[in-house]
């Protein structure tokens, strides 16, 4: 999360990704630096125990709120895990 409103500061469009599990930390941290309403994607905690198959699962079913939250919503319908 920190990494993103860094990046946002520097008018870097960024997508931060967190665990639910992190959800408080993540708009704690958010409304420190600066963005109360920062958007960020959620996935479902653990990740760690995961196949790699797994995560990359994950990403793909996130992939289109990604796209979302960089401005690039249009996109989401053009990759192939949207076809899917």
């Amino acid at each position: 999360m920190a990494d993103g409103t860094v990046f946002e500061k520097r008018a870097v469009p960024a997508a931060a990704i967190i665990t639910h599990t992190f959800i408080n930390s993540a708009n704690a941290m958010a409304q420190r630096n600066g963005f109360p309403d920062y958007r960020y994607a959620i996935t479902p905690h653990p990740i760690s125990s995961l196949s790699a198959e797994q995560v990359e699962q994950r990403a793909a079913d996130l992939l289109p709120e990604i796209l979302a939250i960089l401005g690039l919503k249009e996109r989401a319908a053009e990759t192939p895990a949207a076809a899917s």
